[in-house]
């Protein structure tokens, strides 16, 4: 736990964008009784064990996110999708200070809604089959029984990345490309940004 608290000190008094609005937000989700941890190079907030939000300083906003946000309610349609690929994940993007302290009230109202649903054990339901794996990807598979082995045992969320990184190129010799490059990370177990 110590090394998470040098490492979060670090985040904070180190960070180039959005830095009051980073440490604005921080305060709030802390207020709410969540336990800041050093996760996926920044600071993650968790209820007993379980992720809830994330904060990001972003080039263009401050961001905070949260983990089963497509489970809130969010009836003024605040939370936005971190990218055209994310499921579960939602978030609020802030531009200035001043608009994170006019919706104070408003985020500790989605982060309660976020706690009470981690008590309660909900789970994002993800359709299982929704990505098609490239031709190049099944290929290699096919020819690889080490890769095949590999790539399966990686989570949902890995596999997914993969395939949408291996599929997003025109040409299939990018296609390959990426797959080989990505053969010994696969092998490691570990996911497409992971280092």
């Amino acid at each position: 736990m110590h090394d998470d608290t040098a490492r979060i000190d670090a985040f904070f008094s180190e960070a180039k964008t959005w830095p009051e609005e980073l440490r604005a937000l921080r305060a709030i989700l802390l207020d709410c009784g969540l336990t800041e941890e050093f996760k996926w190079r920044g600071p993650c907030y968790t209820y007993d064990g379980g992720n809830v939000a994330v904060i990001w300083g972003f080039k263009e906003n401050a961001a905070l996110g949260f983990f089963k946000g497509v489970l809130l309610k969010d009836p003024e349609g605040l939370l936005v999708a971190p990218g055209d690929n994310s499921r579960a994940v939602r978030m609020f993007r802030f531009n200035g200070l001043s608009q994170i302290e006019a919706m104070e009230t408003t985020i500790r109202s989605y982060v309660r809604e976020a706690i009470e649903l981690e008590k309660a054990g909900a789970k994002v339901d993800l359709p299982k089959d929704d990505i098609v794996y490239p031709e190049e990807l099944l290929a290699a598979l096919e020819e690889d029984p080490e890769l095949h082995e590999a790539f399966e045992a990686l989570t949902p969320g890995r596999k997914r990345g993969y395939a949408l990184h291996f599929a997003q190129p025109k040409q299939s010799s990018t296609r390959v490309s990426r797959i080989e490059k990505s053969r010994d990370r696969i092998l490691a177990g570990k996911g497409l940004q992971e280092r």
